[in-house]
């Protein structure tokens, strides 16, 4: 028995004083963050079918953009979640390596050379905020700016695949 006593540790499985156990709670906080980003993105959408200029308009179907990404991402954090905590493995659930042993040798090449092309678009992004600078108000160097750091991100996630394709 103190072997399961052990395993409930280790996985967070106690019961909290509220009742629930660490995950249900993080899986609760998930959802509740999950439902706020559904708002959140109608809020967005309604916003954007009123917006007057055309530059008002791409702004926000930016974010727009981002918002239904990171709504995609939550929930496939919560289906993670629940998935664990119920034992069941739902389909948009993160958890599983698949079959990469086939692939991870072509997979890890590609990868490389998507964090080269993403550090040569970075070293481009300021080459052209410094050539741009001042242009339109600085809506160029907002823009750039931000796919920046999209590539920024994009090399943090593209050498985490990397580190887990060395342990597959």
């Amino acid at each position: 028995m103190e072997d399961f006593a052990d395993l409930n540790a280790i996985m967070g499985l106690k019961a909290t004083p509220e009742g629930i156990s660490p995950v249900e709670k993080l899986l609760n906080e998930f959802e509740a963050h999950e439902a706020k980003e559904d708002r959140t993105l109608e809020l967005y959408k309604n916003t954007l079918a009123h917006m007057p200029s055309p530059v008002t308009r791409f702004l926000v179907q930016l974010i727009v953009s981002d918002e239904e990404r990171h709504r995609a991402v939550m929930h496939a954090m919560v289906s993670t979640l629940r998935g664990s905590l119920h034992w069941t493995k739902p389909a948009d659930s993160l958890e599983g390596v698949g079959d990469l042993a086939s692939v991870n040798g072509k997979l890890r090449s590609t990868t490389d050379e998507f964090i080269r092309l993403e550090k040569e678009g970075i070293r481009e992004y300021e080459s052209l905020m410094k050539e741009s600078s001042g242009y339109y108000h600085g809506l160029f160097k907002v823009l750039l700016d931000s796919m920046m750091r999209d590539s920024e991100k994009h090399l943090e996630l593209l050498q985490f695949l990397k580190e887990s394709l060395k342990n597959a």
